[in-house]
């Protein structure tokens, strides 16, 4: 390991030791906002772990972290909550191999309509099979979870992404889907079994957006389709990756941050614009800052070392 991975690992560290003390800060509207915040960082992050080498832009996040949600609220009466997150995680993988076999063989905006379309199609699902089964079309999720303890594992899943992001970085695995990312047609001529690679990390990374579901539902305490497979929640995750950058592993928490307090904001004050706000917020970044706000540090910091040469 160099000395800037080993400098990049222990900043980390501190990062994560300050973040698992905040719930001592005492403050519940801090706590709701963190709460927020690391939900949307594990999101982001695991869905940078796939888009960000293989530069497949998908919006099937909202699909992965509903089934972790219904998962829960449907099994909540009858199994033990830590059984139903651990079937979440599995249901989650099931779907994305599933999908990720049937869709990564096509690319562009072709993949980014079948993503866009498969959280429709499952919620579609759960609705009728609500209907089908006579049950109410909400669901309530009710356990002795406190905000804190919610906070503190979705913290040690976002560490768990992190720390597999760093692994599957520097693996086999990371080089041949950053090769896949440059060249899609390289890749194959150099041996590497492209669909492979897609579908894995497209598991590891959905996976992880169904454990986010499952673990935030008692949070939510009443869940129905509509809130669980919202658009919004995959609009969300690819502005914030995109706004904090998808090629450093540490990129999408720069974006995070801000944006959900921005949203926040926005909520307060114009809660019937959220639809034309979140349209307008992913084009300024696509057009102003394509490489994000990493992306941009790193372009201002190479400019001026040219300078000082």
């Amino acid at each position: 390991m160099s000395r800037k991975e080993m400098r990049v690992l222990g900043i980390s560290c501190v990062i994560a030791i300050l973040a698992a003390l905040l719930p001592f800060a005492g403050s519940g509207y801090l706590m709701s906002i963190s709460l927020s915040i690391i939900m949307y960082a594990v999101l982001a992050t695991s869905w940078a772990l796939f888009s960000g080498p293989t530069n497949y832009i998908s919006l099937a996040s909202a699909a992965f972290f509903g089934v972790g949600m219904y998962v829960v609220a449907g099994g909540i009466d009858i199994m033990p909550y830590w059984v139903l997150v651990i079937l979440a995680g599995v249901a989650g993988a099931i779907l994305a191999a599933f999908v990720g076999l049937a869709t990564l063989r096509i690319s562009g905006v072709y993949f980014v309509i079948f993503t866009l379309g498969l959280a429709e199609l499952v919620r579609q699902i759960v609705v009728w099979g609500q209907a089908t089964m006579g049950t109410q079309a909400g669901l309530y999720v009710l356990t002795d979870l406190t905000e804190n303890m919610l906070y503190w594992l979705l913290l040690g899943l976002a560490i768990i992404v992190y720390l597999i992001g760093w692994w599957i970085g520097r693996s086999r695995l990371g080089f041949a889907l950053r090769i896949i990312g440059n060249d899609e047609t390289v890749a194959l001529h150099s041996g590497i079994n492209t669909a492979r690679a897609k579908v894995v990390l497209f598991v590891i990374s959905s996976t992880f957006a169904a454990l986010t579901g499952a673990l935030i539902a008692p949070r939510w305490s009443y869940v129905e389709p509509t809130i669980a497979f919202s658009p919004f929640i995959s609009f969300q995750v690819v502005i914030m990756a995109l706004l904090g950058g998808v090629h450093r592993l540490w990129g999408p928490l720069v974006g995070v941050i801000p944006f959900t307090l921005l949203w926040e904001l926005i909520n307060s004050h114009f809660p019937t614009q959220t639809t034309l706000l979140l349209g307008l917020a992913f084009l300024l970044i696509v057009y102003f800052i394509p490489h994000g706000i990493v992306g941009l540090i790193e372009d201002l910091n190479r400019r001026r070392k040219r300078g000082n040469g």
